[in-house]
């Protein structure tokens, strides 16, 4: 049993979490054995994941004043709580991966910018791109237009070359 003090160490610590966090992903977790979960942990830790198990009372109480107070009336059953911290499909692509090899972890709840979305959504918020390939994409983007001018007047100079190369050629074939 966890006293007064303890209840509101783990409210203040998730609510601080989810004040910063991108996306949240709620699932069951009856059935996972000590090591399974200790698995999840750790892949959720190398991807920059909160995850955290917490009485739904407590729960309730963390999310509200954040962007996943919309999550607060679904929170309900044996649920494992996981922030994305870094970039909002972190957490979705850790549950993601996770259930593919253990179907006892169920998808509740997917929230993302004050929104719950179906749990069948988590695949397209897996698919979101890291921040690096956001900015890879950016770049790419933004570099097109340049690339296209340079492609152009290369085009030019290259048209040139090659109608002197067939005047050359012309007269070549003539005076010889």
């Amino acid at each position: 049993m966890l006293d007064l003090a303890q209840k509101q160490a783990i409210v203040a610590e998730v609510n601080a979490i989810a004040a910063s966090a991108h996306s949240a992903i709620a699932a069951e977790n009856r059935g996972l054995s000590a090591a399974q979960m200790t698995e999840l942990r750790a892949k959720a830790r190398k991807e920059g994941v909160y995850m955290r198990v917490v009485k739904n009372t407590l729960a309730r109480r963390a999310v509200d004043g954040t962007s996943f107070a919309c999550m607060r009336d679904e929170l309900k059953g044996p649920l494992l709580l996981a922030f994305s911290q870094e970039d909002p499909g972190a957490a979705a692509r850790v549950i993601s991966e996770f259930v593919k090899t253990n179907e006892k972890l169920v998808v509740k709840i997917v929230s993302i910018s004050g929104q719950v979305l179906a749990p069948a959504d988590i695949e397209r918020l897996a698919k979101m791109p890291t921040k690096l390939q956001a900015i890879a994409m950016l770049a790419m983007v933004s570099q097109a237009p340049v690339v296209k001018l340079v492609q152009t007047l290369n085009e030019t100079v290259a048209k040139l070359v090659r109608t002197v190369a067939a005047v050359r050629d012309q007269k070549q074939a003539a005076g010889g």
